[in-house]
């Protein structure tokens, strides 16, 4: 299962809209995941709609935060949308089998047995999670916040019985002109992300869409040559209901 996790605080403003490469991501199987973060309770209307709509068109969640609650919305969403990702890929395989794509539809005993598989599922099957940081100015005072959020993330997703791999990514990039900079490829461990957010440049525009494209091209390339047995739609194949 592949996931896009955004930590932003504004709207975008260059480039691509984050909606429309939030849908590309949906379409390729990357759920795509929005937390703002509020700054002084507040992160603007268009901020707040934007941050709804990105979520919406990634299949994912979206939630405004202020920062004492930011660690603890982080691992809330990831956790989530795993169990959201299985639960419509065993609405799927319902609806082959039996026509019927609701598990309220069932028999308790067989709605039960349904449940279990989905709470199996969501502790032992693979989950990569691709956190996408807003670095611009903005952000400069919210960073502890998002480094403390990270590092409790990847404690949460150590404890599960699954595969779990983080890769952190920020925008804008370089002063060159970069949408996006990979800080920490996939990794199942916590070395290397002490030393991100000390080098951080804060500062530039907002290319919010072109920094989810980027993300994007990186499953892309990572995918490549893995066999179909990897992907959601196979997570229930050893499974009969």
């Amino acid at each position: 299962m592949k996931q896009i996790l955004l930590i932003t605080d504004g709207c975008s403003n260059v480039g691509l809209s984050p909606v429309v490469a939030a849908a590309h991501a949906s379409s390729e199987g990357i759920s795509v995941n929005v937390v703002g973060v509020l700054d002084h309770g507040d992160v603007g209307e268009l901020g707040a709609a934007e941050i709804d709509e990105i979520a919406r068109a990634g299949g994912g969640l979206s939630r405004l935060v202020n920062m004492r609650q930011l660690s603890q919305t982080v691992q809330m969403m990831t956790r989530k949308t795993v169990v959201q990702t299985i639960q419509l890929a065993v609405q799927k395989e319902l609806k082959q089998v039996l026509g019927n794509g609701a598990i309220e539809a069932l028999p308790p005993d067989k709605r039960g047995e349904v449940v279990r598989v989905i709470d199996e599922l969501g502790e032992t099957s693979g989950l990569q999670v691709a956190l996408l940081i807003d670095a611009s100015a903005s952000m400069k005072p919210k960073l502890a916040a998002v480094e403390e959020a990270i590092r409790d993330l990847m404690l949460s997703l150590q404890a599960r019985q699954g595969k779990s791999e983080i890769a952190v990514f920020h925008f804008p990039g370089t002063k060159h002109g970069d949408d996006c900079v990979m800080d920490l490829d996939w990794t199942t461990h916590l070395n290397g992300v002490q030393a991100i957010f000390p080098r951080l440049q804060m500062g530039g525009t907002t290319p919010t869409g072109p920094a989810i494209m980027h993300v994007i091209d990186f499953y892309r390339r990572g995918d490549y040559g893995r066999q179909s047995r990897d992907e959601t739609d196979g997570m229930m194949s050893g499974y009969v209901v």
